[in-house]
């Protein structure tokens, strides 16, 4: 019988182990499954979770926005205020300077009363004295409205707008627990369903106080306001020998309605401007357009064609009269609160002809 030394035996020894790891007929290693996930148990939204929600909100972006954490920041908004913080922060860094930090005074929080605990998503405003620091004079009353999608996830702040400080909100109407009602987003008790005020807004954007949306809408800074703004930056560019165009569109971002007393509701939305400066065809490539300043910080300083495309979120307070059943004393929709800011920015490469 041939003798085996104790490297050959070692060798035979790892080809076993090496087959039993390969399925070649050894023993199965034993795979213990993993245990389930609980399943987060959903929480009633009250007045006071609010409340509770609210100011840990506003310690979680205190801090990020003091650190300059954008991704801590980030992490805290979702929908049009995503977009809106990360632009904030972008323009901090592009400046050099801080990102701008607030002190918050005693908010007000209407909280709709869900007639489902397990009903998602849920949500809630915030009516809030705001005041960024360092600038005493800039004190605002902001609406914000938070938003739970799922028991999982964590309250975000998905809208915020500032009241215009000469504006009369409608008083909410809170129940004797101190709940809100919600109104439903195609609600017609109201002047204008909550879904069609973006629309209605845009109209008068696109269109002027010759629209027939004016007769339900007021005329205002971000109504008609708007239209003469993208008729004097059309009129700008045409003296600088290039084309302009705007068009305000409504966003897939949710609608936040709540009844207000006399019938009426108070309705958070957001509304995107897409604007465009162009080379017109015949003084192409002789030129490029200028890089408009408040969208530098969204550029990186060169325009490699003709085209720059920039988009504004525009965040919007409303006031919704009750619908009247005399049309003869029609009321008005009124845009009461505003925020917005340049939130993208492209100069896109031309394509090849």
């Amino acid at each position: 019988m041939p003798r085996i030394d104790r490297a050959a035996t070692a060798v035979l020894a790892l080809l076993a182990l090496t087959a039993a790891a390969c399925g070649g007929g050894g023993a199965k290693a034993k795979v213990t499954p993993a245990p389930p996930r609980p399943t987060p148990t959903p929480v009633a939204l009250t007045p006071q979770l609010a409340a509770d929600r609210f100011r840990s909100w506003s310690v979680n972006d205190d801090v990020a926005r003091a650190s300059g954490d954008e991704r801590l920041a980030l992490s805290w908004v979702v929908d049009g205020q995503y977009a809106l913080t990360a632009a904030e922060f972008r323009k901090a860094s592009h400046n050099g300077d801080p990102v701008p930090r607030f002190t918050y005074g005693k908010p007000t929080f209407y909280v709709p009363k869900f007639q489902e605990v397990k009903t998602y998503p849920q949500w809630f405003v915030a009516a809030v004295p705001r005041t960024e620091q360092g600038k005493p004079k800039s004190e605002r009353t902001a609406l914000m409205a938070f938003i739970l999608r799922s028991p999982g996830d964590q309250w975000k702040l998905s809208l915020e707008t500032d009241l215009d400080p000469k504006a009369k909100p409608p008083k909410v109407v809170l129940d004797g627990q101190g709940y809100a009602t919600a109104l439903q987003t195609g609600d017609t008790s109201v002047l204008i369903r909550p879904r069609d005020l973006p629309g209605i807004q845009a109209t008068i954007a696109a269109e002027g106080p010759s629209s027939v949306a004016s007769k339900v809408m007021a005329s205002g800074p971000v109504t008609t306001g708007m239209n003469a703004d993208i008729q004097q930056a059309r009129k700008k560019a045409r003296h600088q020998g290039l084309g302009f165009s705007s068009v305000v569109v409504a966003t897939p971002y949710p609608i936040f309605a709540l009844r207000a007393e006399q019938g009426g509701g108070l309705v958070l939305y957001s509304l995107f401007r897409n604007n465009s400066l162009y080379v017109k065809s015949k003084d192409r490539p002789k030129r490029k357009p200028p890089i408009p300043p408040e969208a530098a910080h969204l550029l990186d300083g060169t325009v490699p064609g003709y085209d720059i495309d920039y988009t504004e979120t525009l965040q919007l307070a409303a006031s919704d009269p009750a619908n009247p059943k005399n049309n003869a004393n029609l009321p008005k929709a009124d845009v009461i609160g505003y925020f917005g800011t340049i939130s993208k920015a492209t100069a896109p490469t031309p394509k090849p002809s």
